[in-house]
């Protein structure tokens, strides 16, 4: 009978720092959309505030360039 491997400490790490940075990047995502979506219902020649750390649609797509190229 064939035993199954048991899997190691450090994959683990690995698979779990994957999930966590696929959530950060989901959250980015839908933080720009809500940000565009936002910017897009605004009225006419005014802009939306955006609260301290609040992430501009321009600041999410260069964020998500740099971690394509990383």
């Amino acid at each position: 009978m064939a035993t199954k491997k048991q899997q190691t400490f450090a994959k683990m790490q690995r698979e779990q720092r994957v999930r966590e940075k696929r959530q950060l990047k989901a959250e980015k995502k839908q933080a720009a959309a809500e940000a565009k979506l936002a910017a897009l219902n605004a009225p006419e020649g005014s802009e939306a505030e955006l609260d301290e750390g609040d992430t501009t649609v321009e600041e999410a797509d260069s964020v998500e360039q740099e971690e394509l190229h990383a």
